[in-house]
């Protein structure tokens, strides 16, 4: 027993010296968690670590790999614990609660002055919580209208570009031609409606959040914010052009129905370009269409990946120098070609590899002047009201449960209420 107990301990030691921690012989290891999932990303994430680490023999950096599906609870509990990793990959959506708790550190004088110009400042607002900066956004993805290519060109509806895209109006009717005899114009993958109607909202002059002179956030369901909800729910139900089963779908379970032919379209993040490269049958045409525009032109908004320093690592500075390796506009650039996305880095964003047509890159980046903080970004609240009252509401909606009416008055009604308890 007492053999076990001693192989415990120095195990637990072990672990402990492997957590941000320096070694006797001065070398310090910070730990990197990346979401990095797709094959590609992970191997991009993996190779300039491997070149960090041949480069700084003094500061060992280990990769860890974490998931998306459950990256919120697991790090709250890491924190908790006092074991959370010192580099933390994350979401801009999911940093406020972490940034108030006071889980990350202020990165404000920790980042050198050419990765704060390089990124604009309407990325840096995501990131921005109070007085504070507690993440760099470093890739962003907009959302886009992946097209059968064969499907609208012999159709002849105009298709539409980043310089003269479908309002929405147009995109309606476009939809309408295009269905019939068992067939749709679009398939929408609602499955979590929330973001994605209000992100598209932006480009209707929606903004559903409004923040008072003394600071308190209250929703409002005005014109510009219903045009997305009732095109969604006039394709529908009234026109049929949407087809009806995929509203409770996530992105990728549309695929199949793509490629066999049911719909012409489907509204997806510009990253799923590499599923459908992956899983296309052979012959099969595609395009990349921008989302339709409104009175807010093609703005839409988006909640940037990040990554963020821990408050309790203990080499604050040696972690701010590998985010600035790890960001440099070439090393930002493979980080974005691996996971299909767009860097936020102005220098990166010049890259010629994305601005080819080929994949629907260029339309892409024309968009990429057009992204703004998720209007949600630094509601306090904000995930409780999507989950208890905007998700289920907007799902009975577009299913046609409810009206229009019913869905604003419980979006502001109950909203307001969920949200008043997070601002008293």
């Amino acid at each position: 027993m007492r053999a076990r107990l001693l192989a415990l301990v120095l195990l637990l030691l072990l672990a402990g010296c492997s957590s941000g921690g320096t070694r006797d012989d001065g070398r310090i290891t910070l730990r990197f968690q990346s979401l990095a999932w797709q094959e590609e990303s992970v191997e991009a994430n993996k190779r300039l670590v491997e070149e960090w680490n041949a480069t700084h023999p003094d500061v060992r950096v280990e990769y860890v790999q974490g998931s998306w599906d459950s990256v919120h609870d697991q790090l709250l509990t890491a924190f908790e614990g006092g074991e959370a990793p010192d580099i933390i990959h994350d979401a801009s959506d999911d940093l406020a609660d972490f940034a108030y708790g006071g889980y990350l550190a202020d990165l404000t004088g920790l980042l050198p002055a050419r990765l704060k110009s390089d990124i604009p400042r309407r990325s840096w607002q995501t990131t921005t919580f109070g007085d504070g900066v507690y993440g760099v956004p470093f890739l962003q993805e907009p959302r886009v209208l992946i097209a059968n290519a064969t499907w609208l060109r012999t159709s002849g509806v105009r298709i539409p570009t980043p310089a003269k895209p479908w309002s929405w109006a147009e995109f309606r009717r476009v939809t309408e031609r295009l269905s019939g005899r068992g067939k749709y114009g679009v398939a929408w993958p609602l499955k979590e409606p929330v973001s994605a109607t209000l992100n598209l909202s932006l480009s209707a002059g929606g903004q559903l959040f409004h923040r008072g002179p003394d600071g308190k956030v209250t929703v409002r369901f005005g014109t510009g914010d219903q045009v997305v909800p009732r095109t969604v729910h006039a394709q529908a139900n009234t026109d049929r052009s949407a087809s009806p089963t995929t509203l409770g779908s996530g992105g990728s379970d549309t695929l199949p129905g793509f490629f066999a032919g049911r719909y012409a379209m489907v509204p997806l993040g510009f990253s799923y370009r590499q599923q459908i490269v992956q899983q296309a049958p052979r012959g099969f045409a595609w395009q990349v269409l921008p989302a339709p525009a409104g009175a807010g032109g093609l703005t839409q908004g988006v909640s940037p990946q990040t990554l963020s320093i821990a408050e309790d690592c203990p080499h604050k500075k040696q972690a701010a120098e590998f985010l600035d390796f790890l960001l440099r506009p070439p090393n930002m650039v493979r980080l974005a070609l691996g996971d299909w996305m767009l860097p936020t880095g102005t220098e990166a964003l010049k890259d010629p590899a994305l601005h080819r047509t080929k994949d629907g890159w260029a339309t892409g980046t024309a968009l990429a002047g057009h992204l703004r903080p998720a209007p949600a970004q630094s509601v306090r609240g904000y995930p409780e009201w999507k989950d208890k009252v905007a998700t289920p509401a907007l799902q009975e909606y577009y299913s046609g449960a409810i009206g229009i009416d019913e869905l604003g008055r419980r979006l502001e009604e109950d909203g307001n209420l969920v949200l008043a308890r997070y601002q008293r």
